[in-house]
C-alpha cells in the first residue's frame, strides 16, 4: 500500500513551508519524512530537480530510529546521495535533472558511487530553473534548491503535495522535457 492508499484514493494532502532561519521553519523534516516512507514503500520512479545540488544530510540515524530500513546500517547521519542510492537498490529508476556546473559534481559523484547504474539518469541541462523532487503520488517543490543554503540558509517557499495525480502528470511533463536522444 502506497501513501496514496492509506490517506485515499484521489484525496489530496498538501502542506506549504515558508522556510527562514528568521522564524526557524525548516525543510529537513519533510524531507527526511519523504525519504523515510521512500524507504518503507519505493515508487518505481523518483525524479529529482534542482539547478543546484549538494549531498545535505538526509536521515538522522544516530540513534538507530531506522535501522531497519537500512541496508547495512550504522548510527550516523545519511547524505541525500546515500539515501538515493538505496532507492535504486530497491528497484527505483532515479532521474536527475541539474545543471552542468562545478558546484554539483561533488554530490553527482557520490550518487554514482551509491546508486544501481541501469536504475540511473543523469541529465544535464544549462537551463534548469525548477525545483521539484517526486515519487509515485508526491512533490516536493518550490524555490528551494537542493543545498544547504536552499535548505537552512534562504528565505524559501516549498510546497509538499501528497497527490497521485499531479504526481504523475509532472512525471509525464519531465519524462517530455528530459528523455534520452
Amino acid at each position: 500500500m502506497n501513501s496514496t492508499e492509506a490517506w485515499g484514493a484521489g484525496q489530496v494532502l498538501e502542506r506549504t513551508l515558508r522556510t527562514s532561519p528568521v522564524t526557524g521553519i525548516r525543510v529537513d523534516p519533510v524531507l527526511t519524512a519523504v525519504l523515510l516512507a521512500e524507504l518503507l514503500t519505493p515508487s518505481p520512479e523518483i525524479w529529482l530537480i534542482s539547478a543546484w545540488i549538494s549531498d545535505v544530510p538526509a536521515v538522522d540515524n544516530r540513534r538507530g530510529d531506522y535501522d531497519s530500513l537500512i541496508s547495512d546500517a550504522s548510527a550516523r547521519v545519511y547524505q541525500l546521495s546515500e539515501i538515493l542510492g538505496i532507492l535504486t537498490e530497491r528497484d527505483t529508476r532515479l532521474t536527475v535533472v541539474t545543471r552542468n556546473v562545478a558546484e554539483n559534481e561533488s554530490f553527482l559523484t557520490r550518487l554514482d558511487r551509491a546508486a544501481i547504474p541501469e536504475r540511473l539518469r543523469v541529465f544535464r541541462d544549462p537551463d534548469v530553473h525548477e525545483k521539484t523532487f517526486c515519487g509515485c503520488n508526491w512533490l516536493l517543490s518550490g524555490s528551494m534548491n537542493f543545498t544547504f543554503n536552499g535548505m537552512t540558509v534562504n528565505d524559501e517557499f516549498v510546497t509538499y503535495k501528497l497527490d497521485d495525480i499531479a504526481a504523475a502528470q509532472a512525471r509525464i511533463d519531465f519524462a517530455h522535457r528530459w528523455t534520452p536522444s
